[in-house]
């Protein structure tokens, strides 16, 4: 493997292959454009790609915000909040002391080369170079959407024989470092009308109450009367503490 991770700060050039790179998520989940734009804009350092050769094969994205280090102050609307917060807190002019990774993704094909525990350290190093004492991360288990009946706090609750979560990107999280802190139950809400639902879905969604969508973590609640579905996706609050500096 040639793999270079660089920022957009270096490379500029490369913000629509950032953008664009493809990643597995669901087409239902949308952030929010202009936030990420923002985010892209002022904090550009903290966007990683990870290449190998001249291919896009990872990326991380992530902003800064003001955190107090207790976990019980890190929000239950966890993905949604923290572009908010992070805006908030640069206009405001607050000391940025922890970094919040929104996402690290790899390409759908290139999973097997353990390419997520090389880019969550690379966003790690990234952090402290950066000055950052802590990464926090509103983490999607990645096999939870195999289960979306399940409750999230069994879900994570559960290990393997060596202590390890059962989950696999809570495991990766946990090898690089990151303890597991709380569940984050309203990380990200999704609405839209039926019409919608049925788009980004191919589902019916002529019946009220929960529907089971793929790949969503919770059943959707679908309101016929209303021509309305919500989704609320709850997601996982995992702390990476930097401890120190990279030579």
């Amino acid at each position: 493997m040639d793999l270079r991770v660089v920022t957009l700060a270096d490379r500029p050039d490369l913000r629509d292959a950032i953008l664009t790179m493809e990643a597995h998520w669901p087409e239902y989940i949308r952030p929010e454009p202009v936030l990420i734009t923002w985010a892209f804009d002022r904090h550009a350092r903290h966007q990683l790609l990870v290449l190998d050769g001249d291919e896009a094969v990872a990326r991380a994205v992530s902003v800064p915000f003001a955190w107090d280090g207790e976990p019980g102050s890190l929000p239950d609307t966890g993905w949604d909040e923290m572009l908010r917060q992070s805006l908030l807190d640069t206009h405001a002019g607050a000391e940025l002391t922890t970094l919040c990774a929104l996402e690290v993704a790899v390409v759908p094909g290139q999973r097997a080369r353990n390419l997520s525990g090389y880019t969550l350290a690379a966003l790690a190093d990234n952090a402290r170079r950066a000055g950052y004492t802590d990464v926090v991360v509103p983490v999607r288990p990645s096999h939870k959407h195999l289960e979306p009946l399940v409750p999230m706090a069994e879900y994570v609750a559960r290990t393997r024989p060596d202590g390890l979560p059962s989950d696999p990107w809570l495991r990766v999280h946990v090898r690089e470092g990151g303890r597991i802190l709380k569940i984050c139950p309203v990380s990200m809400t999704i609405s839209g009308s039926l019409a919608q639902w049925r788009g980004w879905t191919g589902l019916p969604f002529d019946t009220s109450g929960p529907v089971t969508v793929p790949g969503a973590l919770n059943p959707v609640e679908v309101s016929v009367e209303h021509d309305h579905a919500v989704y609320i996706e709850p997601n996982v609050w995992v702390r990476h503490q930097l401890r120190e500096r990279c030579a």
